[in-house]
């Protein structure tokens, strides 16, 4: 009898603790991947709608032109603007690399790029926008999982149930209910406590949506009209060259 008793008392040990930290490393599982990602969307947001940026302040130049830019397209004002990056030319062909030149006139090649790189950076802002979003879902899943695995699992009444099932006394078996709370395993519920991560917005900025090109066109020819006359310095033909 007392080696059925430790057979079943096994068995229903190990279920419980397969259950406990088979639903815990789901969630932990869970935590990593959202983690990594969250950690790649900052990468992908100052390389992407970063870089784009400040190829548009450094078209725009001007910070009269810059200001006039964010209000028309409601963005932060002076998002990822770098004043050594869009005064120094040393910095300009990283940031103009890999971009396309073409037109007629040098003015017809500058509004083009201007043109595309606010494509471009409308195409970035929607992308980021909609990791955002997944992110959001995400950390508000594990939240979740987080606390209905607390629901179904108390740590402090797991390890007062194990120690009945260990006890010399056979007859606990037939007594399974948990002691109350309290006691030394607060300590250890403490240490294991799970907590969800960071929402992605206390990380990553709310950025807008772009308004569509062709609703503001008109307001973007004349910025890049007005930016052409203060930049014509500016050697996209170099600039865009690939070595």
């Amino acid at each position: 009898m007392e080696d059925i008793t430790q057979l079943l008392a096994f068995e229903v040990k190990k279920e419980m603790a397969d259950r406990y930290f088979g639903f815990r490393k789901r969630i932990e599982d869970d935590t990593v991947a959202y983690t990594k990602r969250l950690d790649q969307s900052v990468l992908e947001l100052e390389n992407d709608i970063g870089t784009t940026l400040l190829r548009i302040y450094i078209l725009l130049r001007s910070k009269q032109l810059i200001r006039a830019f964010t209000d028309l397209t409601h963005l932060p004002h002076d998002l990822f603007y770098d004043k050594n990056s869009v005064e120094s030319p040393t910095s300009y062909k990283h940031i103009f690399a890999n971009q396309q030149y073409y037109g007629l006139t040098r003015k017809r090649r500058f509004r083009n790029m201007f043109f595309d790189t606010y494509t471009q950076l409308s195409d970035h802002i929607d992308s980021y926008r909609t990791t955002l979003q997944e992110l959001t879902e995400e950390q508000e899943t594990i939240r979740e999982e987080i606390n209905i695995f607390y629901r179904n699992n108390d740590i402090d009444s797991i390890m007062q149930l194990i120690r009945r099932f260990d006890s010399p006394d056979a007859s606990v078996i037939s007594t399974m209910q948990p002691a109350g709370n309290g006691g030394p395993d607060q300590g250890l519920s403490c240490q294991m406590r799970m907590y969800p991560p960071r929402p992605a917005n206390e990380i990553l900025p709310l950025i807008p949506a772009l308004p569509p090109l062709h609703t503001i066109r008109r307001e973007l020819k004349k910025l890049a009209d007005s930016a052409f006359e203060i930049n014509k310095d500016l050697d996209l033909k170099e600039l865009t060259r690939t070595s």
